[in-house]
């Protein structure tokens, strides 16, 4: 099983996990019996699959009757512990899930791919344990952003489907998990900038809370991608996710009043002014996302909201100013 899977995981990098330091009250002899059990589950774990031709193959195979007696004994030995029953999931699907490991951003599948490949029975019990362990799951969530990044370190290069697969269930009921560490994620991000996957990795698992909540997705496009919209190796996927997600919510209601002044400008100086850091293709696909772009800036009401917009419009209003950004303060129509 995945080193992990009993292993107290660190949340965002810098706290350690209370399960990993018991409190002083705590007897020995706990942290005795969670080593035992921990290296008992190991040893008694199937061997490692083979890997299969596509994920879809390795669905077949999987064995959802064993997963269930899996978690079932996970929840007899630490019964009180549902963030150990979580990390089990995640280790198994891991663990059987093997077929070759696409691109990080998975952009040539559907929205919900690998998740929309469950059956119904095991996507029952996917959403059966993780409802009843909702206090853990922004933790448990962590886990599987950092246990995919620590993987990648790994020379044997992993698939992560297990991984990415619970990221989804979670991320499908409870979307605000995804934006409540943003300024964490964002100095991850930029901590490993020069290693394009593992960027790509976090915005892909943070961004899958916009297929299922637009204000969300609209908060991880504005706090994660915004900021390194420009980045050469992440610019295009940061683009194609906001396409993406315009697109699949068709009633922009629901994203009124997240994006300002402040958020906006950014925006329309990368899609309109020359010689910036997009390639000439990505500044136009960007323009074409402008018009919607727009209307969730101005929100329900552009006439009340539009003299908060005017004064940065017209600073831009100069001889280098191009004539498509000197008519947009007058342009309202969406």
């Amino acid at each position: 099983m995945s080193e992990t899977l009993f292993d107290g995981f660190e949340k965002m990098g810098k706290k350690q996990n209370k399960e990993q330091v018991p409190p002083p009250a705590e007897p020995e002899n706990k942290k005795t019996s969670s080593s035992k059990a921990s290296k008992k589950s190991q040893s008694s774990s199937p061997v490692t699959p083979a890997t299969h031709k596509t994920l879809e193959e390795a669905f077949k195979t999987l064995d959802v009757g064993d997963l269930k007696q899996q978690l079932a004994r996970s929840q007899t030995l630490f019964p009180e512990n549902p963030s150990v029953w979580v990390k089990d999931l995640a280790g198994y699907l891991n663990l059987n899930l093997t077929a070759p490991e696409p691109e990080p951003t998975l952009s040539s599948y559907a929205h919900d791919y690998p998740y929309c490949l469950s059956g119904k029975e095991l996507k029952g019990v996917i959403k059966g344990l993780i409802g009843r362990c909702s206090d853990i799951l922004p933790d448990f969530f962590d886990h599987c952003v950092y246990t995919m990044l620590r993987e990648m370190d790994r020379q044997s290069g992993e698939p992560l489907h297990g991984y990415r697969l619970c990221i989804q269930a979670i991320l499908q009921d409870k979307p605000r998990i995804a934006t409540q560490n943003l300024p964490e994620y964002l100095e991850l991000l930029r901590s490993v900038q020069n290693r394009p996957v593992k960027c790509l990795t976090i915005m892909w698992a943070l961004g899958q809370a916009g297929f299922y909540d637009l204000s969300q997705g609209l908060r991880v496009w504005l706090g994660i991608m915004l900021p390194v919209l420009g980045v050469k190796s992440l610019s295009s996927y940061a683009i194609a996710y906001l396409e993406r997600l315009l697109l699949l919510h068709a009633n922009l209601t629901k994203g009124f009043g997240i994006m300002g002044p402040k958020e906006f400008f950014p925006l329309l100086d990368f899609a309109f002014m020359p010689k910036n850091a997009l390639s000439s293709s990505l500044q136009e696909q960007l323009r074409r996302l402008y018009p919607r772009l727009k209307a969730l800036a101005f929100g329900a009401k552009p006439e009340s909201t539009l003299h908060t917009y005017l004064p940065s419009f017209l600073s831009r209003a100069t001889p280098h100013c191009p004539d498509d950004m000197k008519r947009e303060p007058f342009c309202t129509d969406v």
